[in-house]
């Protein structure tokens, strides 16, 4: 059982090395900490927290490092997470502010969080299964040629170039539009999607070019629809992990593969189990199952119209864990706001 002053010095234990990245020792403890007890006294606490394998001596020096162990006790103790600065939040809201969709939203989130938190970002989709569709529009680029535009009401919006067998006239084009709006308009986007699959079936009439035009036309608009429904990663900021190569005792290959996959990061962060604001961390040896036991992920969760979905940091087990969760919490409000107000407009 750690102690309350324990507990201290694993806090400035942790502090400490993030910011100098050299071993921990009781003397600049005591020099850099305000605990009013000897030198002598902390080594003992020391000896305590190592007992606990919280801390560990990375060779024969006197300084000790943060274990996996000490570092998942120091998140689960932090008595707050300390607020980001006014340039922080004025950086966030600045990047942040109209964004042209729910893509755009997504893909300047992640650039910001790399930036303000020097790891690699990472926000999911949220799911939009419940979606509804509320427009489909039809674009005449050529006389064969479409531009399929499908809108959400959560603010998603897909846009496909479509050729066709034959050439479409203005009349015929204004049919589809009305055609596809009835099968489609008002729907989930899983009513669509099952919908459309009846239509273009093996069995599905084809009595003139107009239900050829239609066939064609639906079945990429299902191929749109299907990508609303799968779970996918925005993510940047991977170059920062060539920054931070030293953290990380192995190789970084892993990493970088599973950042090129996403099916591994998406697993993670769907497993990962918040607290009551909605932070979560899977921290070093509890990443082993996905094959990243040298790293550290964070997260805060976002809510997109009633969909929740995570946004965060991937990074070495040496981070700055309170200004990154932070950084996560606070990325995460502002977006749920912004989908929150892009919906009330709606």
């Amino acid at each position: 059982m750690v102690s309350e002053r324990g507990l201290q010095v694993l806090r400035a234990i942790v502090q400490d090395y993030v910011q100098t990245h050299e071993p921990v020792g009781s003397r600049s403890i005591v020099e850099r900490h305000a605990f009013g007890v000897s030198a002598a006294t902390i080594r003992n606490d020391m000896a305590l927290l190592e007992d606990e394998e919280l801390i560990v001596a990375p060779h024969t020096s006197s300084g000790r490092v943060p274990t996996d162990k000490g570092y998942r006790v120091f998140v689960d103790h932090l008595a707050e997470i300390r607020p980001l600065s006014s340039a922080q939040r004025s950086a966030i809201a600045g990047f942040l502010d109209e964004p042209g969709d729910l893509d755009d939203l997504l893909a300047r989130t992640v650039r910001v969080l790399a930036q303000l938190t020097g790891q690699v970002a990472l926000v999911q989709y949220p799911s939009f299964e419940r979606a509804h569709v509320t427009h489909i529009e039809l674009v005449a680029l050529a006389s064969n040629r479409l531009l399929v535009i499908v809108v959400t009401d959560t603010g998603r919006v897909s846009q496909r170039i479509v050729g066709l067998r034959g050439d479409i006239d203005d009349a015929d084009l204004g049919c589809l539009r009305g055609r596809l709006g009835s099968i489609c308009v008002g729907l989930t986007i899983q009513e669509c999607a099952a919908r459309i699959d009846g239509l273009t079936g093996a069995d599905a009439p084809v009595a003139n070019r107009l239900d050829e035009h239609l066939l064609t036309v639906s079945a990429v608009i299902a191929e749109e629809l299907e990508g609303f429904r799968a779970d996918r990663l925005v993510m940047a900021g991977a170059a920062n992990l060539a920054r931070r190569e030293q953290d990380f005792r192995g190789s970084i290959y892993p990493v970088l593969e599973a950042i090129e996959e996403q099916a591994t990061l998406l697993r993670l962060m769907t497993e990962m189990v918040a607290d009551r604001h909605g932070l979560a961390a899977s921290i070093g040896r509890e990443n082993e199952p996905f094959g990243l036991p040298e790293t550290s992920v964070l997260t805060g969760q976002y809510d997109a119209s009633g969909a929740i979905a995570r946004v965060g940091v991937l990074g070495p087990t040496r981070m700055d864990y309170s200004s990154n969760l932070a950084a996560a919490r606070a990325v995460a409000r502002y977006l749920s706001h912004l989908l929150d107000d892009d919906e009330a407009r709606r």
